[in-house]
């Protein structure tokens, strides 16, 4: 399956949506991602996965993405000092799991490994000779050169470089220096799909400009995709960030059109009560366990109070959401960091696309 549209790196399965496989793949589907790269492997050990219980955590999520038509692919940091059994940790995650390719994220450890590096790729090959495999690593060949790119892209499909635009924000210049130098100075040229910065460090942070300028700068480019890094980061630290990546609609695989609980969850993330409102009928019902309220000015009044009770940063996940198109059963849950304040589920009487009645348990 190839690569297009917007993704997201996921490092460690717990702390995205608290683990829950249904919410990752909701929130990326809300988010119109198309692609979700997830880590398998650090060096020659097998990564998400919980040696206590046994129990692998990436199956799951593979499978409820999938059924979102999300495309999975497994990222690996390889280290080359044992290039043979790095390969097979590897080639055994991939035979495991339900992935649509595979990334090799290889960085300062392998500078100057180009034997290992040669031999950790050919048992890669002789055993996944048609699978997707792509490479992530510097966006300036020029300042990395004792990498042994032409090893490694020999038998890559894809260069994945890391446009991190750290301590600045240009990063259309960064993203288009990067591209001309994997086409001057390194062969073979492999199609591009850029990562970019979804975080903070050192003081500095990405921003909402900056994501969209990337992001177009991208697609003016011509190029099938791009991704960013990382969903554990930005979720939870930056979730402007994140609303302005999933607001960004990628012109050849646009955003699912958003149904009146997808606007639901989404406006309150924006805190926006005027927004919400827009979602009601002018005489609907709004009840919770201690009171009954109708009628716009009461609701607005209610969402106003409840936003100023609540964490400015903290992220609103919808976790279920089933019936049909007079009325909907939903829950969703609110997290503040890596830590859930709340959860509650919802009943949405409707008519013609707008809410009647609405029923609130929040706990």
């Amino acid at each position: 399956m190839n690569l297009k549209g917007k993704g997201f790196y996921l490092w460690k399965i717990p702390s995205c949506e608290g683990g829950d496989p249904q919410a990752i793949a909701q929130t990326a589907h809300q988010a119109g991602l198309t692609h979700v790269l997830i880590k398998i492997a650090n060096g020659i050990y097998d990564y998400n996965y919980d040696p206590t219980t046994k129990k692998d955590l990436i199956e799951p999520v593979a499978n409820a993405l999938h059924a979102k038509n999300i495309a999975v692919w497994g990222w690996h940091y390889v280290f080359g000092d044992l290039p043979k059994d790095e390969a097979k940790a590897a080639i055994r995650q991939v035979n495991r799991l339900p992935l649509d390719g595979y990334v090799i994220d290889a960085e300062g450890e392998y500078k100057g490994k180009y034997t290992p590096c040669r031999i950790f790729m050919q048992e890669l090959r002789n055993t996944l000779p048609d699978f997707p495999i792509a490479l992530s690593s510097y966006r300036y060949p020029s300042y990395h050169m004792e990498l042994p790119w032409t090893d490694f892209l020999n038998h890559c499909d894809i260069n994945i470089p890391q446009v991190y635009w750290e301590q600045l924000h240009n990063p259309g210049d960064q993203l288009d220096r990067s591209i001309s130098e994997f086409q001057t100075l390194i062969t073979p040229v492999r199609p591009i799909i850029p990562t970019g910065a979804a975080y903070c460090a050192g003081g500095w942070c990405a921003t909402q400009a900056d994501v969209i300028e990337f992001l177009n700068r991208c697609v003016s480019r011509g190029l099938n995709a791009a991704n960013f890094w990382s969903w554990d980061y930005c979720r939870t630290k930056l979730p402007q960030i994140w609303e302005a990546i999933a607001n960004f609609e990628w012109p050849t695989a646009p955003n699912p059109e958003k149904s009146l609980i997808d606007k639901y969850i989404e406006f309150l993330n924006a805190r926006n009560a005027d927004h919400i409102l827009d979602l009601y009928t002018d005489d609907a019902v709004h009840i919770n366990a201690s009171r009954t309220i109708q009628g716009k000015l009461f609701i607005k009044n209610y969402y106003q109070d409840y936003f100023t009770t609540i964490p400015s940063n903290s992220i609103f996940t919808l976790l279920s959401d089933s019936g049909n198109n007079e009325t909907r059963h939903i829950s969703w849950e609110l997290r503040n960091g890596g830590s859930k304040t709340a959860t509650a589920t919802e009943t949405f009487g409707i008519s013609s696309n707008k809410i009647i009645y609405h029923y609130s348990l929040v706990e």
